[in-house]
């Protein structure tokens, strides 16, 4: 029993302490909201490293500025239809695809400061136009 116990307390240590930071981060459909929930609320230990997920591409242009800001989401849970896009903010140094295109991204998370706050987003090595979607709403 007591072997039991150490190996498993050295596997967990492995697993908790022993990760690889500079693995990609993959975000998979089945804990698209769980998982993108964790990187925004532990932002700290999630910069700077690479992140990959699928989604829809989005661009939302500001009323008052004009500043068109770029992002890549899946539809989530909610009350009232589409309640929730779970996803990032995206920049990219090439040309963007057509809004709604079902995109593969990996990019690295970046903060950045606007004039009312800071934000996350992911400065994207890699920008794919997929011909099959996935699931566009997620839990």
């Amino acid at each position: 029993m007591k072997k039991i116990f150490c190996g498993l307390l050295i596997l967990f240590w492995c697993f908790a302490y022993g990760a690889d930071k500079n693995a990609v981060v993959e975000i998979k459909e089945k804990l698209f909201v769980a998982q993108s929930n964790d990187i925004y609320l532990n932002a700290k230990n999630y910069l700077g490293r690479a992140i990959k997920y699928e989604g829809i591409f989005k661009i939302y242009e500001a009323p008052d500025s004009g500043q068109k800001y770029y992002s890549v989401i899946r539809y989530g849970p909610g009350c009232c239809g589409i309640d929730l896009n779970a996803g990032f903010e995206v920049r990219w140094d090439k040309a963007y695809p057509a809004e709604d295109d079902w995109v593969e991204v990996t990019g690295i998370l970046e903060e950045y400061t606007e004039a009312d706050g800071k934000y996350l987003r992911l400065a994207l090595s890699s920008l794919k136009v997929l011909p099959v979607r996935g699931q566009e709403y997620v839990r």
